[in-house]
């Protein structure tokens, strides 16, 4: 009882104050991760309100590009408690965008899906019989006129959840400036990393995602948004994602004619190409493509430290339009009629063996018996 009573007598001193530090270190952290913006996106630089946070877990986008035009249906898999957030994207020339159909990813995953196959092993593995354990197996935009102002506004539109503006800028200290003035709230280094395109004279489409619905966040697959615009270059604006403050993890399904590959890795991981093939024309394709031959790429890249983002995608044809396609091996013992291949083997040549014995034993039974030679004895000599 006294030892209870001990327990509960109050921390005076110095033990009291360091566990108060203690207390309000961890209370200061945990506060942090939640007013602090989580910038993701790789196409462009998205930041949810000072109050939220947003977490983009995958960056899932079509590019479809017939040597003049080029689109792109992106699509984000988010969470967080954010009600609402935003993105900018920079284009080489101007843009429309529209709403996108989330059927068309559906059509390309399944296109792209690995080949199942089964592969035999002889002998037996852990999870074989007569084994117990288990073991498992071990891819531009025409310059503004002199005198027009330093931002300029082509268009805004309210697609579903999107509140989209398409600007012109002169100066990205006045671009940044618009945007946050008209609720485009965006990470702070925005105006130095929008200087190379202001200097290139490339648009904008800025996305402000703000449901529709009253009290809900943003959470789960977005809907997909369609960008449109002259290019005779196929190019995929990765510069903005050098704000991101997590890993990002880009997936990029590549129509075109002919198999295409990134120039670099632009500090990411060296991109994994996951299938290249000619596919079909259809209704969903051809809007992408101008319904001629479509050659698909299917590409995916890890970037684990966003800062080290140089630049923008640039892909180029391949010198030769080799299809691939991921193989998946599926292990299974090789049997005959439900029987182990192996423990026919061995039992075969068990009843071989003993065969021969038993053939060796009954031919020396039936031998007959020879008597030994008479052994002549010389008579004794006189």
């Amino acid at each position: 009882m006294r030892g209870n009573i001990q327990d509960r007598t109050p921390v005076r001193g110095p033990r009291r104050q360091r566990l108060l530090l203690v207390v309000l270190t961890l209370f200061a952290l945990q506060l942090g991760s939640l007013v602090s913006p989580a910038y993701a996106c790789g196409c462009g630089a998205m930041v949810p309100d000072k109050q939220s946070h947003m977490y983009v877990n995958r960056e899932t986008s079509v590019v479809g590009w017939d040597g003049r035009t080029e689109q792109i249906l992106m699509r984000f898999t988010v969470d967080g408690d954010a009600p609402k957030a935003a993105w900018i994207m920079p284009v080489p020339s101007r843009a429309t965008v529209e709403l996108g159909d989330n059927a068309l990813f559906g059509e390309l995953e399944t296109i792209i899906a690995p080949e199942h196959r089964t592969r035999h092993y002889f002998w037996p593995r852990g999870g074989d019989w007569p084994f117990l354990t288990t073991s498992g197996d071990s891819a531009g935009a025409p310059a503004p006129a002199a005198g027009a102002p330093a931002v300029g506004v082509v268009g805004r539109e309210r697609l579903g959840d999107f509140d989209v503006a398409r600007l012109t800028a002169t100066d990205p200290g006045a671009l940044r400036g618009w945007l946050e003035r008209n609720g485009f709230e965006l990470p702070d280094g925005l105006a130095g990393e929008l200087k190379p395109y202001v200097e290139q004279k490339w648009e904008y489409v800025a996305v402000r995602l703000a449901p529709e619905t009253a009290g809900s966040v943003l959470r789960g697959t977005l809907d997909p948004l369609r960008l449109r615009f002259a290019s005779d270059r196929l190019i995929y604006p990765m510069r903005l994602s050098r704000l991101a403050k997590t890993a990002q993890s880009l997936g990029l399904f590549v129509l075109a004619p002919h198999r295409m590959e990134p120039r670099g890795s632009i500090g990411g991981d060296a991109p994994e190409v996951t299938y290249a093939g000619k596919v079909e024309p259809n209704a969903a394709l051809s809007g992408f493509t101008g319904g001629g031959e479509t050659f698909l790429t299917a590409l995916d890249q890890e970037f684990p430290e966003p800062k080290r983002i140089d630049g923008d995608h640039e892909l180029r044809a391949t010198d030769k339009d080799t299809p691939f396609r991921r193989v998946v091996y599926e292990n299974q013992l090789l049997t005959v009629a439900g029987v182990p291949a192996w423990l026919l083997t061995v039992g075969g040549a068990l009843a071989v063996l003993v065969a021969v014995v038993l053939l060796r034993v009954r031919a020396r039974r039936r031998s007959p018996v020879v008597p030994p030679p008479a052994i002549q004895v010389p008579p004794p000599i006189a």
